[in-house]
């Protein structure tokens, strides 16, 4: 029940001795609409020896003065925590995970003809004159049909001609960048892309029910800020022994996993937009927590059949990689492999450690449309909000408070969600009336949240007069939070 305290004209004067304490007013407006976006796909991944025991690297401390605000850190690097001590051990990963990270510099190039350079065009003409003649030769049909046929074959790929539509030369300029635009090495590709479609039955393998036992393994989930759709892959999940054993024990179930991984791939592909401007890549998210690596036998030569036909006969779907949770071994490992990845393809990767890992995943994916269990607010059933409800972000100092208002002009029921990643933090709410005189009521006190004690906080306060809703987040850690919170004001039904 919510508490009522005398109100004074100054609202919710704190003691003297109180630490640096932040305020943020949050203007009572409808927060705008973004439409939410929910496309699929999936593709490469790197592979990984396996596991030690995971130390969390201590990262050094960045030269910052005492009482400034230091910048949000890049997703990418970990957190720089203060330590007292660190063993050699540490300080070899940290510096190995700052040579790793340096990524995800790539950037997507333009799918519209016009805005091509000319060479790039002229590789595309010559690539379509090559798929022209193929096509009047019947050299993609398997067998060759017999002589007297004269009509042209046609040829589709994820529902899309490979001539005679706009979105034609999108799927072709993706064969030409994997190939780096060299013409013959695309249309040979094409042409073991086709064919090999055709020997493992593309089309009827969409029709097939493959059960659900994967679905926690990979799946899609909301899209990243530029409005690719994002996929994650929990290898953690393969921990569980009935469920690596029903996938990968033999030559037949391995098998059914890579049919169940091409469908999945196939059904997800064909969501996307392959108009010129259109959305056609998708970012992929690898959780490594708890993963089992790849010194299993099994799971090797499952990922690395995956791989190959993934490589072969998908290029150019992926728009970024994102690897989270990543383990220290997992960096000695990928810094071994390196030499052996074109740049193109080291430019998408991203890398962070446990405690950077919902920071990377909101650099480029609004917290809104993160899973609840990767530190955002999106969550399954009936909710309050929804991923079009933009959250706002706050990064929280070590040893101080952070005041968030939401002001309320008339009768109204105002409703708002926090989280703070990891939490350690104590959090409070109260409604602070204009009236002078009026009652300060306690809507939530004040209590210290434990890391695994709630993932969300959603509270709703019902008001008939002007005042604000102020909530208050205390960190009293050595360590920056991150505050996520939205609100919205409904109609009041009395």
């Amino acid at each position: 029940m919510a508490e009522e305290t005398p109100h004074k004209p100054p609202p919710a004067a704190t003691e003297a001795s109180a630490p640096e304490e932040e305020v943020v007013v949050v203007a009572n407006v409808p927060q705008p609409e973004k439409p939410p976006l929910s496309l699929s796909a999936d593709k490469e991944l790197p592979p990984a020896p396996e596991p030690e025991p995971e130390p969390e690297p201590e990262p050094e401390p960045e030269p910052v003065p005492e009482k400034e605000n230091p910048p949000v850190p890049v997703a990418e690097e970990e957190e720089k925590p203060k330590a007292e001590e660190e063993d050699e051990e540490d300080k070899k990963n940290k510096k190995l995970e700052k040579v790793v990270t340096k990524s995800s510099s790539f950037k997507e190039e333009s799918n519209v003809v016009d805005e091509l350079p000319e060479s790039q065009k002229k590789a595309l003409d010559e690539l379509k004159s090559l798929i022209q003649e193929a096509l009047s030769k019947h050299e993609f049909t398997v067998p060759p049909p017999s002589a007297s046929k004269e009509e042209e074959e046609q040829v589709f790929i994820w529902g899309i001609p490979l001539l005679g539509d706009e979105r034609s030369d999108v799927v072709l300029l993706k064969f030409l960048r994997a190939r780096d635009f060299k013409v013959k090495d695309a249309f040979a590709m094409i042409k073991n892309m086709v064919r090999w479609r055709k020997e493992f039955g593309i089309e009827a393998l969409l029709e097939e029910d493959l059960g659900c036992d994967l679905e926690k393994v990979v799946f899609m989930h909301g899209s990243d800020k530029k409005g690719h759709p994002v996929c994650y892959n929990v290898f953690g999940e393969f921990r569980d022994k009935e469920l690596y054993q029903n996938t990968f024990s033999d030559e037949e179930k391995r098998k059914k996993f890579l049919k169940w991984r091409i469908q999945f791939l196939e059904k997800s592909i064909r969501k996307l937009d392959f108009s010129p401007n259109g959305v056609c890549t998708i970012v992929q998210v690898n959780d490594l927590k708890n993963s089992p690596g790849l010194a299993k036998r099994e799971l090797r030569l499952a990922t690395n059949q995956a791989l190959q036909l993934l490589q072969d006969n998908y290029p150019e779907f992926l728009a970024k990689q994102v690897f989270i949770n990543v383990p220290w071994w997992y960096l000695a490992f990928n810094k071994m492999i390196s030499p052996f990845l074109t740049q193109r393809t080291k430019s998408k990767f991203v890398f962070a450690g446990p405690a950077r890992s919902a920071e990377a995943l909101f650099k480029y994916i609004a917290p809104e449309q993160v899973p609840v269990q990767y530190g955002g607010l999106s969550r399954e059933g009936e909710q309050e909000f929804t991923t079009s409800d933009p959250a706002t972000e706050v990064a929280i100092k070590p040893t101080s408070k952070h005041t968030v208002e939401f002001p309320i002009s008339e009768k109204c029921q105002l409703v708002w969600e926090v989280r703070v990643v990891g939490w350690d933090v104590s959090y409070g709410a109260e409604f602070v009336p204009s009236a002078e005189g009026s009652y300060t009521v306690i809507v939530q006190k004040s209590r210290k949240i434990a890391a695994a004690d709630e993932t969300v906080i959603c509270n709703s306060f019902k008001t008939g007069e002007p005042g604000k809703v102020v909530i208050t987040v205390d960190n009293q850690s050595s360590k920056k939070k991150k505050l996520l919170y939205r609100s919205k004001a409904k109609p009041s039904s009395d």
